[in-house]
C-alpha cells in the first residue's frame, strides 16, 4: 500500500482491502469512483497519480498528452491490457478484448477484415429488417391518440439490440421484442450483473491475472458458458451440414475457421480459428453489441425528451436526408445523417459507458518532460475516459447536453484522446463501425416515427446501479411516446 508513496507519486491514502475503489459494486459505480478521483487531482499538474484498484497498483493518467502517448505514439510499450483470461479452462474469455501480445495481434488481423465499411454494408439489410420489426412493436404499444403512451424504453431498446446481435452474430431469430424472456436475453443480462465468484475472488482474478490463470480459475458463470458454447457449436454444425450461408458475423468467422490458415501483414502464416476461439469472438461481439448500443440509444432518448428543440432539429435533419435519398433508409442515407451522429457522440460523452481504458506497461517508461515520473514495467494503466469527458477545461459546462460540441469544426479542433468511448490507437474498438451503425439505425427509426417527452414516471436525475459493469441505471427509464 506504500508503493506510490515510496516513489514520490501522489495518491489518495488507499483502504487496506479495497484500495482507492471503496464502495465498488456496493455504493458507488465505477464511473463515480473514476470521476471523484480524477477531480481530486485535476488541477494538480501531475501527469499521472497512483491508484490502487483493490490490490492492483495502477498509474492513473491525468494528462491527455500522456494518454495520447500511451494509446498511440508509444503504443508498442502499452499494447497489452493485462486482463484476466484463461483460454484453456474458460475459452469464452479468450476474446479480442482480453488477449495480449502475439495472440492479440494475430486475432486483430484475423478479425479486422470482418468490420470494414464494405462488410457493414453487407450486414446493413439485416439490421434494417430488425429495426422495422421494432417500429411495428412500438406502433402496437403507442396508440394513435393524443398523448400516446408511457413506455419503458431501457428494456425495449435492449430487446431490439439483442435481436440485432442474435441475428447478425448467431443467425438466429431471437424475437425478444415480442418475447422478452428468451434465454438468449437472460444469459446476456446475467453476464453483466452476476459474478461466477464473490467480489473477493473476482478482485483477486483481476489483481493477479497470471496467478489466477495458473490456479485454473474461471470467470464466466457456468450456465452462461454452457449456453453460448452450445449455441455456437449447434449453429456451426447446422450451417456446415446444410451449407447455409448468411450475411452475418458468424458466416465470416466460419469462413476463417474453414480456411485452416491465415497470412498476417508481416507474411507469417498462422492457423485459422478453432471452435473455442470462434465462440469467444462471437461471445464478445454479443456482449459489446447489445448492452452498449442499447444504453446509448436509451440515454440519447432520455436527453432528447428533455430537450425537445434538439429532438425537433434531429427529426428535421432525418427527414431532409431521407428526401435526398428518395425516402429510402439506405446505408449511404444513414451515413449522411450528420446531426444524428452529433447527438450520439454527445450522448457517449455525457454517459460514458466504459468509464476507463486499461493498458499495461511492457517496459519502464519515463514520462516525456517529467523525468521523475516513471511507469515501471508491469504497471497497470488506467485512462479515466469519464474524467476527460466531464472535465470543464475540455468541455465547458460538461453536465449540459449539447450536440454542437461534435460539429465537424469542433471535432477537427479537438484532440482525439479527449473523446474515448471506443478507445483510440491500434487497440481501439474493432466493432466501432457496427456499433455506430446499429445505434444510428435504431435512433433514426424511433425519432422519425415518434416524439418523446418526459412524464411523471421519468426519474430526473437518474440513479446508477453500482453493480453494473457498464453505466446502467437502477430500474427502468420511462418516457411518453407519441406518433409523429
Amino acid at each position: 500500500m506504500t508503493y506510490w508513496k515510496r516513489r514520490g507519486i501522489p495518491q489518495d491514502p488507499p483502504h487496506p482491502i479495497y484500495g482507492n475503489a471503496v464502495g465498488f459494486r456496493k455504493t458507488h459505480s465505477l464511473s463515480d469512483i473514476m470521476i471523484r478521483y480524477y477531480n481530486k487531482f485535476r488541477k494538480s499538474g501531475h501527469p499521472f497519480v497512483g491508484f490502487t484498484f483493490v490490490q492492483k497498483q495502477c498509474a492513473f493518467i491525468m494528462d491527455t498528452k500522456l494518454a495520447k502517448n500511451i494509446l498511440i505514439k508509444d503504443f508498442s510499450n502499452f499494447a497489452d491490457r493485462g486482463q484476466f483470461h484463461n483460454e484453456r479452462d474458460d475459452p469464452l474469455t479468450g476474446h479480442l478484448f482480453n488477449l495480449d501480445g502475439k495472440r492479440w495481434k494475430e486475432m486483430r488481423q484475423k478479425l479486422s477484415p470482418t468490420f470494414t465499411s464494405g462488410k457493414m454494408k453487407f450486414m446493413f439489410p439485416t439490421v434494417i429488417k430488425v429495426s422495422e420489426e421494432f417500429v411495428d412493436v412500438m406502433m402496437e404499444n403507442v396508440p394513435a391518440k393524443t398523448g400516446g403512451a408511457v413506455i419503458e424504453i431501457k428494456d425495449l431498446l435492449a430487446r431490439f439490440t439483442t435481436d440485432v446481435i442474435g441475428t447478425v452474430a448467431f443467425g438466429i431469430d431471437c424475437n425478444t421484442l415480442r418475447n422478452p424472456d428468451t434465454d438468449f436475453r437472460k444469459m446476456g443480462q446475467k453476464f453483466f450483473t452476476e459474478l461466477r465468484h464473490g467480489i473477493v475472488l473476482t478482485a483477486f482474478q483481476f489483481s493477479f491475472p497470471n496467478f489466477a490463470r495458473k490456479l485454473r480459475m474461471r470467470l464466466i458463470p457456468e450456465d452462461v458458458h454452457q449456453f453460448f458454447m452450445g449455441l455456437v457449436k449447434e449453429t456451426i454444425a447446422l450451417r456446415e451440414k446444410e451449407n447455409i450461408k448468411r450475411n452475418d458475423f458468424m458466416q465470416m468467422l466460419i469462413e476463417l475457421k474453414q480456411k485452416g490458415s491465415f497470412t498476417l501483414d508481416n507474411g507469417e502464416v498462422v492457423t485459422g480459428l478453432d471452435i473455442g476461439e470462434l465462440a469467444a469472438q462471437v461471445f464478445v461481439f454479443y456482449l459489446a453489441g447489445f448492452e452498449t448500443s442499447s444504453a446509448t440509444m436509451t440515454y440519447a432518448l432520455y436527453e432528447l425528451a428533455q430537450h425537445t428543440d434538439i429532438q425537433d432539429r434531429l427529426r428535421e435533419d432525418i427527414q431532409d436526408v431521407l428526401q435526398k435519398h428518395d425516402g429510402k433508409l439506405t446505408y449511404e442515407c444513414i451515413k449522411d445523417m450528420q446531426y444524428a451522429d452529433q447527438v450520439i457522440s454527445e450522448t457517449l460523452r455525457l454517459y460514458t459507458l466504459g468509464p476507463f481504458l486499461e493498458r499495461k506497461a511492457l517496459d519502464d517508461y519515463v514520462v516525456p518532460g517529467h523525468p521523475k515520473y516513471v511507469i515501471e514495467k508491469g504497471t497497470q494503466i488506467i485512462l479515466p475516459a469519464v474524467g476527460y469527458h466531464m472535465d470543464e477545461d475540455l468541455y465547458p459546462e460538461p453536465e449540459k447536453f449539447d450536440p454542437e460540441r461534435f460539429s465537424p469544426e469542433q471535432v477537427a479542433a479537438r484532440d482525439s484522446v479527449e473523446w474515448l468511448p471506443f478507445g483510440d490507437g491500434p487497440r481501439n474498438c474493432v466493432g466501432m463501425r457496427f456499433g455506430q451503425m446499429q445505434t444510428r439505425i435504431g435512433l433514426v427509426q424511433l425519432i422519425r416515427n415518434f416524439k418523446f417527452t418526459v412524464c411523471d414516471k421519468t426519474d430526473i436525475p437518474l440513479t446508477y446501479d453500482p453493480k453494473s459493469l457498464v453505466l446502467g441505471t437502477i430500474g427502468g427509464i420511462y418516457l411518453r411516446a407519441e406518433r409523429v
